[in-house]
């Protein structure tokens, strides 16, 4: 079957999409389509200069006989600033409080087009680095986990705070939590990450890092290393960060309780 212009590059685009940071030869799209690679170069020349006018992405060309294009995500500071700047809104909501001064974040933790726009700004930020896993820790930093890793295609690991039969063997940690000071355990099964992974670390919140600081104390027992670490909202009062180089997108700066008030700004997004 001959494929019209067309059709090839609504295919085509959505082949890119669904395959994020993955090379594809221009043989794969020549033979998919039953049309010369003069024409391919052609509507991939298009495509790229619509994801790049689109703030979509962008293609790298790869030369030679192995090389091909490969699709990466890109977001804007246009695109990303009015979002940031509406998540800020939604989480200073005086209705978000709990007892305590704990913050209710369930509802943008899922609502998956919030997750999505949060994975795609994660995902931009460090699509120049080499990373091999996205790993989190259960519970609630597990969508936005997977929503980093589906951009950047590469699989996910999840950290526990109990073992569970299903992951076999495991490696268990001590660490101090940040905020409390107590001793505390996460486990890792030994079959989730091979030795000399690149790991990019996600959580949902930090507040003074503590389980952040586990779990990359996790990846010295793998002898995996830290690509990168990315929290969608850090607290700014704490006594002693125990993590230093890390993104962020929110920055809560104060909970008023009795007033019921939380202040919050941008975190260093557009600052790293």
């Amino acid at each position: 079957m001959k494929f019209r212009r067309s059709e090839r590059l609504i295919d085509m685009t959505n082949y890119l999409l669904e395959h994020p940071r993955q090379l594809v030869s221009l043989t794969v799209f020549s033979e998919r389509y039953k049309s010369a690679k003069s024409s391919i170069s052609e509507d991939l020349a298009i495509i790229k200069e619509t994801f790049e006018q689109r703030g979509i992405g962008t293609l790298q060309t790869v030369s030679g006989a192995a090389g091909g294009v490969k699709f990466q995500i890109k977001v804007t500071d246009e695109e990303a600033r009015p979002f940031i700047t509406e998540l800020c809104e939604q989480i200073a909501s005086p209705d978000r409080l709990l007892p305590g001064g704990y913050l209710y974040m369930t509802d943008i933790l899922g609502d998956p087009s919030i997750v999505k726009r949060v994975g795609r700004l994660f995902a931009s930020a460090f699509a120049e680095t080499q990373i091999d896993v996205v790993m989190t820790v259960a519970t609630k930093g597990i969508s936005l986990a997977y929503a980093v890793a589906s951009y950047l295609n590469v699989p996910v690991v999840i950290v526990r705070r109990d073992s569970k039969v299903t992951e076999g063997s495991t490696v268990s940690i001590n660490y101090v939590s940040g905020s409390t000071k107590r001793i505390q355990t996460m486990l890792l099964s030994k079959r989730s990450l091979a030795e000399g992974s690149k790991v990019l670390i996600v959580d949902d919140f930090m507040k003074a890092g503590g389980t952040v600081n586990g779990m990359v104390s996790m990846l010295e027992e793998f002898k995996a290393h830290v690509a990168g670490i990315a929290v969608l909202v850090e607290a700014e009062k704490t006594e002693e960060r125990l993590v230093d180089d890390y993104l962020s997108l929110v920055r809560l700066s104060d909970v008023d309780e009795k007033g019921k008030k939380i202040k919050v700004s941008e975190g260093n997004y557009f600052k790293k």
